[in-house]
């Protein structure tokens, strides 16, 4: 096995199931936006969509919902470190944006909309429904805490 060609094959595939959102203005907006540690909110997205991929792929669930719904997950533009009005709790509301955002700028399906909106389970008390939901929950998670304690330059300038 070739893998380069291995590695090149992937990284299409992953293309194919985010392409068309990738580029559109809102999720690259993202980046500038601080998430963890001077990590942009549009790379810990794609961290987040990709290691779900990856992870779906590699046991044949739906990969393509999970590349979407975690590219998608933390699609808001606010400040979660600023707690105002409706946004004292974070961990409960940003799902619910980021939904509504999501839907601005591409239909969701019934996995990746629940995927998205439960991604902040236990917060959130009711779990995802679909196994993918529960990879990208532990997914975010698990970046999350990388992204933390990551000890590198500043990359992003936080948004004001």
């Amino acid at each position: 096995m070739d893998l380069r060609n291995f590695h090149i094959d992937i990284a299409r595939l992953y293309w194919e199931c985010v392409g068309d959102i990738m580029d559109h203005e809102k999720i690259q907006k993202l980046d500038q936006w601080e998430q963890h540690n001077h990590t942009s909110r549009l790379q810990h997205s794609l961290n987040v969509s990709y290691y779900s991929f990856l992870i779906c792929l590699k046991f044949g669930w739906d990969y393509r919902s999970a590349a979407r719904a975690g590219l998608l997950h933390d699609l808001y533009f606010y400040d979660w470190r600023t707690k105002k009005g409706l946004r004292k709790n974070h961990a409960l509301w940003h799902p619910l944006v980021a939904v509504d955002n999501a839907k601005k700028i591409c239909d969701l399906n019934p996995v990746e909309e629940d995927c998205i909106r439960k991604h902040m389970w236990p917060c959130t008390v009711v779990p995802p429904r679909y196994k993918e939901g529960f990879v990208i929950t532990m997914v975010d998670k698990i970046c999350a805490t990388c992204e933390v304690f990551a000890k590198d330059e500043p990359k992003v300038a936080r948004a004001q």
